[in-house]
Formats: C-alpha cells, structure tokens, sequence
C-alpha cells in the first residue's frame, strides 16, 4: 500500500484529547492525493484532461482514537476499477503496527466539461497497483433513513467548507452532520453517501433520524429540498 507517517497534532484533537473523526477522514483523504500525485496521476494531470474523481461513499471503521503525539502511518490502495468508477481502502496504523482505522471508499470520474460520468483511460489508470480488497465487513453504498427525522438548524455554506474544486470538501459535511446532534460521539463506524455537490453561500439543512439501536442518520438538503448527502452514525 502507498503510505506515509504523521505525528497526532494538538489541533486536531476532540474535547477529551483524541484525533477527530473528521481529522481522520482527512487523513484519508490527503493519502490519496499524496498517492495520486506521485504517480503523475494528481490534480493538476486530471485538470489537463478535464476530469476529477468524486467521492461517492465513505465507510470508515475505528477500532482505537490515537491520541496527542503518536505516530501513524496512513496508508491507502485502489482494489478495483469498474465503468466509471474506482474502488480505494485505506488504512491507519500505530507505531507498532497495530490497526487503528480502516475505510473503504468508492469514487466517480467525471467530465468537468459536461458534469456526466465518464470512463477512465489506461493511461489513467496505468501507474496504479490494484491490491486485495482489505478484511472488513462492507457495507451498502446506500444508507436506510430510519423513523421520522427531525429538522435542525440550517448552515450557509462560507468559504472555509471549500476545497480546490470550489464545492463543499467531503469532511466539512461530516463536521455539519456531526454538530446537527448537538453532542458528543465516540464513533466506531462512520459511513457517508454523497449525492451533489455544494457551493458557497448554498444553505444546508440537516434532517436527523435515530434507530432503536443507536445509530443516527443526517440527510444534509439544499434549498430545493434535494439530498445533497447522507451520514450515518454508529457509536462505540
């Protein structure tokens, strides 16, 4: 797997002094940007083809939080590539080696042109290693909104919840989803469903829902009442 080390930063930290959720995703996330563009395969060499890869799910698994100044590796491997779309684990170890996190993950390339779904190249592909799919239990893409939800404050999107793309990044709405509860969570599987895309000054309004069993949904929509995206919950 393509990997590399990190030190548990204090700015990162929750309120009891462990890496956040959304720190994590992000950790995640910069692996396989890190990865893509070591192999000539980053932003700027999808910018040239008019295209980008587009999270479409996340399903993100934590066994143990790392706290203040432990060191890391992250790590992350493509395990398949179908149609239009391309299949990514990743993988969060302490300094022993131990498993921390792991995630699965399923992305879309799409033509920044026509904003469609469009099939990679070889040569796009080409420079990445396909691995074994990581021993985990998987889960849907699709999450099941249980009960009835409940409507909670709305957020305009302000250019901090921004990336390089211009919309929304895929932890800012994780981070939304999160403060909608209005409390603290010990999470041990977060998953994400992603449906559009959203930009500055849009308003986001979560709509919470909760099992019997614990876990909660927020379905994050814009003011057109289109799901925007879709994050489930379940706490240790």
């Amino acid at each position: 797997m393509y990997s590399y080390q990190n030190r548990i930063r204090y700015s990162e930290l929750d309120t009891e002094g462990y890496l956040k959720i959304e720190s994590l995703l992000n950790y995640f996330q910069d692996c396989t940007t890190f990865h893509s563009e070591d192999i000539g395969r980053g932003v700027d060499y999808l910018k040239e083809k008019h295209t980008v890869w587009v999270l479409g799910s996340w399903q993100i698994v934590v066994d143990r939080y790392p706290k203040l100044g432990e060191l890391v590796t992250v790590a992350t491997a493509p395990y398949d590539f179908k149609g239009f779309m391309g299949y990514r684990n990743f993988l969060l170890t302490d300094e022993s080696g131990q498993r921390l996190a792991y995630a699965n993950t399923i992305w879309t390339l799409i033509d920044t042109d026509s904003g469609r779904p469009v099939r990679p190249t070889e040569e796009m592909i080409a420079p990445y290693i396909l691995e074994e799919k990581l021993d985990m239990e998987y889960a849907p893409r699709k999450i099941i909104v249980p009960g009835e939800p409940v409507k909670g404050e709305s957020v305009i999107i302000r250019p901090h919840h921004l990336d390089t793309n211009h919309h929304v990044n895929n932890g800012q709405y994780v981070r939304i989803a999160l403060d909608s509860l209005n409390k603290d969570c010990r999470i041990r599987q977060l998953r994400a469903e992603y449906k559009k895309q959203s930009y500055l000054n849009d308003v986001l309004t979560p709509y919470v829902s909760a099992s019997e069993d614990g876990i909660y949904v927020v379905v994050l929509k814009d003011e057109q009442d289109a799901t925007v995206c879709v994050v489930e919950i379940q706490e240790n």
